[in-house]
């Protein structure tokens, strides 16, 4: 079965399906996705707080969403494999957002890539879509910015906001992207951008008025347990369970209950014994 694309993902707004996506780091977790038939599988540059342990996305580096990209891409044959561009990887000039944006393809293997942004990259997202690499645009909170926000909060409470994003999902639609994540955006707001664009909206704590949903798997699965996002559903609770597990095995090795003849081997008796008389 061939990979899903851009194209499927417009059909699928088109006929009013729902799209789920999800984010993976790492080959296992994205065989499950794909075995799931998740349409699309998001390398994220969260793997900055959620694998590597920073308290933001801004350490990231091109380098470690290069070496988790190939792990996702090698774990699935049917999703589409975004990219996640990091923190001043496309800001500075379109010789630096190309240059990047290719890496993840040529080098990665992702299919597509992601940045953050409306109309101040709108730009960029056009001469990247023109050299042939489709674009997932984000907006509403965007973390590589939180410095800038603040903190985490919801975008486009107030009229101001609220119409500058409307002006960047525009911007960026125009701009040729495929699709637009919008993050922390009020319901009604991000309803009525799914409205306006004909391209796919997927949200992230902007309630089910968009196109599609995405989450943090380490969320959903309960995996990372420092604090839980608002905007995200624990469909299990796989922390509690790796820790219990943790706990059982380190007990049985203490005490000598684990490894048993079930998960040892034997070898021949009398090759044992001549060792035993040559030593």
């Amino acid at each position: 079965m061939p990979r899903v694309n851009i194209r499927d993902i417009a059909q699928m707004k088109a006929k009013g399906e729902k799209i789920p996506m999800i984010t993976a780091y790492d080959y296992t977790s994205a065989r499950l996705a794909d075995a799931a038939e998740i349409p699309i599988v998001l390398v994220g540059d969260s793997l900055g707080m959620v694998v590597l342990g920073y308290d933001s996305t801004i350490p990231v580096t091109m380098d470690d969403m290069i070496h988790h990209v190939k792990m996702v891409v090698r774990g699935t044959q049917q999703a589409l494999v975004v990219a996640d561009m990091p923190f001043m990887t496309y800001q500075i000039d379109h010789s630096q957002a190309l240059t990047n944006a290719a890496r993840l393809l040529q080098e990665g293997g992702a299919q597509t890539v992601k940045l953050e942004g409306g109309e101040s990259v709108a730009e960029t997202v056009h001469r990247i879509v023109e050299c042939g690499i489709p674009v997932m645009g984000h907006l509403g909170l965007t973390p590589q910015s939180v410095n800038a926000f603040g903190g985490y909060r919801v975008q486009g409470r107030q009229r101001k906001e609220a119409v500058q994003l409307m002006k960047d999902a525009k911007a960026l639609e125009d701009a040729g992207a495929y699709a637009v994540v919008l993050e922390l955006v009020p319901t009604p707001l991000a309803r009525l951008i799914s409205q306006r664009l004909t391209i796919p909206t997927i949200g992230i704590g902007a309630g089910p008025g968009c196109d599609g949903q995405v989450q943090v798997l380490h969320d959903m699965l309960g995996l990372f347990t420092d604090f839980l996002p608002k905007h995200a559903k624990r469909y299990a609770n796989l922390g509690e369970a790796i820790k219990e597990a943790f706990i059982r095995y380190a007990h049985e090795v203490r005490e000598g209950e684990f490894p048993t003849a079930k998960e040892s081997f034997t070898m021949d008796e009398e090759i044992l014994n001549e060792l035993a008389v040559q030593v």
